[in-house]
């Protein structure tokens, strides 16, 4: 690679499910394969990766999958949560792990300042898969992020999903979708930082 080269974009998934297999999970690889597809580079991190202890416990920031949870958060470029609908809002782990990220409260910028963040939910109903990707995008809010306009509620999931890895064309292509736009925003940002550098430096 060009040494001058900008890296790629690289996209974080977070998975909310400790069940094996979980449908959730497989709908977030379908949406970080949406994102591969626009060129980025991906992770994940779900089931052991957020057996984190209860936030906040003694000692808790140098606990080794909080480590790794708050460094891969500091290198995404944009994010993607998952979670199964429990009573109608997000897994207790999720909102766990998504705690930790007041570690990143002193950071420049703080928290996710800047970055785009694609929420997708599956459920038996409706109501609680609506219901738990509006809860994720509350906390995307509060933590100074910006929801992609896509999100995905994948309601009447099934366990065969999970185990078969299978989902339908349309949920898939809107999953995919959702990768891109947390891609495309990413990109967008990086033009913009850097345009507004070089405004700030022509200025000096």
């Amino acid at each position: 690679m060009d040494e001058g080269a900008e890296k790629p974009i690289y996209v974080l998934g977070l998975g909310g499910s400790l069940r094996r297999p979980s449908e959730s999970e497989v709908a977030l690889r379908m949406a970080l394969r949406g994102a591969e597809e626009a060129g980025a580079e991906t992770d994940i991190i779900t089931a052991d990766g957020l057996e984190l202890p209860l936030y906040p416990s003694p000692k808790m920031d140098e606990h080794p999958a909080v480590v790794r949870l708050l460094a891969a958060a500091r290198r995404a470029h944009g994010l993607i949560l998952a979670s199964p609908a429990y009573h109608g809002t997000m897994s207790g782990a999720l909102k766990n792990a998504l705690d930790y990220f007041q570690f990143l409260a002193h950071d420049l910028p703080p928290y996710l300042d800047g970055r785009a963040i694609g929420v997708l939910s599956t459920g038996a109903g409706t109501q609680a898969a609506v219901q738990t990707v509006n809860a994720l995008r509350d906390v995307v809010h509060a933590l100074r992020a910006w929801p992609t306009p896509i999100g995905v509620p994948i309601h009447e999931s099934r366990r065969s999903m999970a185990v078969d890895e299978e989902i339908d064309e349309r949920t898939a292509t809107t999953l995919r979708a959702m990768g891109a736009q947390v891609v495309g925003f990413a990109l967008a940002q990086r033009a913009w930082r850097k345009a507004l550098s070089a405004l700030e430096g022509s200025r000096v």
